[in-house]
């Protein structure tokens, strides 16, 4: 402890080994190798070790004694075997004055996590990944059964199933016999089947896909990056330099873009919904605005006639808004 300046000692307390040098504790000198370090410590644990000593707990020999000695000559190698530790253990020796330096190396170490990162990160990824994708496959068959209960496509579904000769597979005779129950479960998973074939379930119910869990989504950043740059600068090529028309997914990217949707909530609209905006013209600003007043208007007009709403104003003409008061005893 002659390396440490007396006005040190008391700052070094829980630092390490304390108040001893670690050097001292294994006898070795602080231009030891990992070697000797290694060798003077199995020496020390072999002596000190508590199998070996297990005499009367008190006293100055005593195992209690014994065991307090293991721990520090074990804190010692703990703290020389590793360079950097080593490295931040010599420097505290040197610059014994630096005392919130040495307080944040070490306590940074001992309490810094023991896993990487990467690997933390990287399986949460893949789980919220795998999240994702069940629960996106959980959506799909929700809209798959209820599409099955509604008769227009029931119905279609049916006669597509009779017209290929599938339905009547079912209904075998003989040894192959089966349950009307098992009949009637047969036939309704051939006529689900027909249903995702036929039909295309856009926006947040459609068919999900391995591309578009989070986990590719960040492998395929840079492409996607690269994607957009390359069509962006076509964009203004085309259209900002050599001045062409908008084709008609031009259009409608702009109108998505003035509505704010995202690409699958505008693959979800109706065929006859973006036919309406294309005859309005709605990718002109102007022509936008105009739309969007008359749907607020409509909207408004709408609001009027539900009873729902009607009800909340008078409430809100009546009793006014929310209050919360304490009540004088």
């Amino acid at each position: 402890a002659a390396l440490l300046p007396r006005p040190a000692r008391g700052l070094t307390d829980g630092l390490y080994c304390g108040r001893r040098v670690c050097y001292e504790v294994l006898g070795v000198s602080r231009q030891a190798s990992k070697a000797e370090i290694a060798r003077a410590y199995r020496q020390l644990a072999r002596q000190y070790h508590p199998d070996r000593n297990r005499g009367p707990p008190a006293g100055p020999g005593g195992a209690q004694a014994a065991h307090e000695k293991f721990l520090l000559i074990a804190t010692a190698y703990e703290t020389l075997k590793d360079e950097e530790t080593r490295k931040d253990y010599d420097y505290m020796l040197d610059h014994p004055e630096e005392y919130y330096r040495h307080y944040y190396h070490y306590y940074s170490r001992r309490l810094a996590p023991k896993v990487d990162v990467r690997i933390v990160i990287l399986v949460t990824v893949c789980a919220i990944s795998v999240f994702q994708f069940f629960s996106w496959w959980s959506s799909y068959n929700e809209a798959i059964n209820y599409l099955a209960t509604v008769p227009k496509y029931r119905i279609q579904a049916t006669e597509i199933a009779r017209q290929q000769g599938l339905l009547n597979k079912t209904k075998e005779k003989g040894k192959n016999r089966r349950s009307k129950e098992e009949i009637r479960e047969e036939e309704e998973e051939i006529i689900k089947d027909i249903i995702k074939n036929k039909i295309d379930i856009k926006g947040g119910y459609q068919k999900p896909k391995i591309y578009d869990i989070l986990l590719f989504q960040i492998l395929l950043a840079p492409f996607y990056l690269c994607k957009y740059i390359v069509w962006y600068c076509w964009w203004i090529y085309c259209f900002t330099i050599k001045g062409q028309e908008y084709g008609v997914e031009e259009k409608l990217y702009i109108i998505r873009r003035y509505m704010k949707m995202s690409q699958s909530q505008f693959d979800s609209l109706e065929d006859h919904q973006k036919e309406t905006f294309l005859e309005r013209q709605l990718w002109i600003r102007e022509n936008y605005e105009v739309y969007k007043l008359e749907q607020e208007e409509e909207l408004k007009k709408k609001m009027a006639m539900d009873p729902r709403w009607k009800r909340y104003r008078r409430w809100m003409k009546n009793e006014g808004p929310g209050r919360l008061t304490f009540i004088d005893d």
